[in-house]
């Protein structure tokens, strides 16, 4: 019989850490509780998020993406595109 090849676990495109989360809040000049509100989470779950105690998983890393690229925010480099952001 022979063995299953085990795949390598999924990357996300970006990782989503603390700095990040809050880059892309600040830039788009969301409060948490907004933010919290477009993603369809607590605003609790982003405050943890900011401060480093969970990270964005799943669903709310890839919504967070689409938020981001709808902005145009380099979340790639957590670095915000100067010349959109007015």
């Amino acid at each position: 019989m022979k063995a299953k090849a085990k795949r390598p676990p999924r990357k996300l495109k970006y990782g989503w850490d603390a700095t990040k989360v809050k880059a892309l809040r600040e830039y788009m000049r969301l409060t948490q509780t907004k933010l919290s509100e477009e993603l369809g989470v607590r605003q609790q779950t982003v405050s943890e998020w900011e401060t480093g105690l969970y990270a964005p998983r799943g669903a709310s890393a890839k919504l967070l993406n689409i938020l981001a690229e709808r902005a145009r925010f380099k979340y790639g480099s957590g670095e915000k595109d100067e010349s959109v952001h007015a």
